[in-house]
């Protein structure tokens, strides 16, 4: 159904969610993990940018059909919270990043679980 590098890009959200996932696990608590600045803080944000990365190169490659089973807020979202964090790191508002992972994530890896069959 879809081409098998579109997958991967799907494939690569997921495993970044998983990573952000057992970071969270490790700390206790999202606001644990972002309180750490050299580790914790420093992973998430990375990973985050990674998923907001496959999203673009999605939209870009025209991927539509396979963009259309995340909503919209979630892929602006992501993208919007990857500007902020490539262009102004230490001024990103670390509540919305926990908002997100808390309540954004979890919605973004259920499309991802039907997309994968997982």
């Amino acid at each position: 159904m879809f081409n098998q590098k579109a997958i991967d890009r799907i494939k690569v959200i997921y495993k970044k969610i998983g990573f952000i996932e057992s970071i969270i696990k490790q700390y206790g608590s999202t606001s644990k993990a972002l309180e750490d600045e050299q580790n914790g803080r420093a992973s998430i944000m990375m990973h985050l940018t990674s998923i907001a990365e496959q999203f673009d190169k999605l939209l870009h490659n025209g991927e539509l059909e396979l963009l259309s089973n995340f909503e919209k807020q979630d892929i602006k979202g992501s993208y919007d919270l990857r500007n902020f964090i490539s262009h102004d790191y230490e001024g990103v508002d670390l509540y919305i990043v926990e908002d997100v992972i808390n309540h954004r994530l979890p919605i973004i890896k259920e499309s991802v679980n039907k997309i994968l069959k997982i």
